[in-house]
């Protein structure tokens, strides 16, 4: 049995570094297209747009950043000085031109570096700067660096409420589920649903759709993952079934939701300075909080509980597990609810951190869920916090040195090297065949 689940899991490590490459490939020929458009947000139907020139030459590299109404975006100017970024929603926007960014001894005009802009009757508005020479005042890069790691500690967190329901099916089950990203898509599809189309409170409406997220992992796995396994089909049948699962699902959001993107109420706070350079809004300190809270209530199930400790069991060896008397069948019942409860709640969380509900918004964090596993630990829910810390604060620190729309690169890269040189991740244990 040891043989066949080291075996297992190197098939889950190819699976997921051919994955990985494939969506590598394809985000560095979208970063290219994407440096030579200069715009952020083309899903959206409202646009802001801008010309940045000194005396009549454009400038190219210059970052522009869009905050407000709970939504933040950033993007550098193309060699013809332009830039557009895309919103979600019509309202006011504070638009912001970083002087660091410009070349030396260029200034803007003094308090027009940061504009407030609203839209009109059209869906475009233009924002042009005021250049001038001088001497500018810079963030310092200390300021910049934790103010990065303050945003993604918050990432990191709700990235682990995703990847420790994920690395707990896998661990009892060996499946790779590649339609837990169509998981964390229900939970912020079903506070979009009562919350706003019905018109429930916000809180309540969250509730439900976490308690709906923990039913639909129940239906999956009594409806289809269970019968499967009871059939005997091998990992390989299993993880294919979840990708046309996942295909299903993603495509059947978009059917009877549209592609639009829908704001959650609250989804507009705010920002509160903190210190520094740092600013989170009330939703932003509550998510962490409610994360942390859930994250260690996860953590004592798992330690205190029976059948915490049965999980556990299962997921180091499923057939000693079972000649010990254990159920495997309602362990793994078990897991899968508390996964798409996870889930759910990691999907409503999501909504706000981006902003907005899209059909595919969960497909967008598969990749990072995947390389938090890996990083932790196939099948460690332990391993997925600490690879989801990890993942989180390395994906907005990369955005000092690279482009904030190929800051997901850097976590490509980490799974990469680790899949090369510590296969079993950090918390994972090394195993031998034989």
């Amino acid at each position: 049995m040891k043989v066949s689940r080291l075996t297992d899991a190197r098939r889950w490590r190819i699976v997921a570094l051919m994955f990985v490459v494939v969506l590598g490939a394809l985000s560095l020929f979208a970063g290219a297209n994407s440096a030579r458009a200069d715009e952020i947000g083309q899903e959206y139907d409202f646009v802001f747009t801008g010309n940045v020139k000194y005396n009549s030459e454009p400038l190219d590299g210059v970052l522009i950043k869009v905050s407000g109404n709970g939504y933040d975006a950033e993007v550098k100017t193309g060699e013809d000085g332009k830039w557009k970024i895309g919103v979600p929603e019509k309202g006011e926007y504070t638009v912001t031109l970083d002087e660091s960014t410009l070349p030396q001894g260029v200034i803007v005009v003094e308090g027009q570096a940061s504009v407030k802009a609203e839209f009109g009757l059209t869906s475009t508005k233009a924002v042009n700067f005021f250049l001038g020479e001088g001497v500018r005042t810079t963030t310092s890069f200390f300021d910049q660096l934790i103010e990065r790691i303050v945003n993604g500690l918050n990432f990191g967190l709700m990235l682990a409420l995703a990847a420790i329901g994920a690395s707990l099916v896998f661990g009892t089950t060996g499946l790779s589920n590649f339609a837990h990203g169509e998981m964390v898509t229900f939970g912020a599809v079903m506070a979009l649903t009562f919350g706003v189309f019905l018109k429930l409170p916000l809180i309540p409406a969250i509730i439900i759709a976490v308690i709906m997220g923990a039913v639909f992992g129940f239906v999956l796995d009594a409806g289809i993952w269970r019968p499967l396994r009871r059939k005997g089909l091998g990992t390989t049948q299993l993880l294919i079934v979840s990708i046309g699962l996942s295909l299903a699902l993603r495509y059947g959001y978009q059917f009877f939701f549209g592609g639009s993107v829908f704001q959650l109420p609250g989804s507009s706070a705010e920002k509160i300075k903190l210190f520094g350079s740092v600013s989170l809004s009330v939703i932003d300190m509550i998510s962490m909080g409610v994360s942390i809270v859930v994250l260690v209530a996860v953590a004592w199930w798992l330690l205190n509980t029976r059948i915490g400790k049965a999980t556990r069991a299962v997921s180091d060896n499923p057939s000693l597990a079972a000649a010990s008397g254990i159920n495997v069948d309602n362990v793994v019942r078990v897991v899968w609810v508390i996964s798409g409860a996870l889930a759910a709640l990691a999907g409503v969380l999501w909504a706000f951190f981006i902003p907005g509900v899209k059909w595919d918004m969960g497909a967008q964090m598969l990749l990072l869920v995947f390389a938090s596993i890996t990083l932790g630990g196939l099948g460690t829910a332990f391993g997925a916090l600490v690879g989801s810390l990890i993942v989180g604060i390395l994906v907005e620190v990369s955005t000092l040195w690279i482009p904030s729309d190929l800051k997901y690169l850097g976590a490509l890269g980490v799974l990469i090297l680790v899949l090369l040189l510590r296969p079993q991740g950090i918390l994972g244990r090394k195993e031998r065949i034989g």
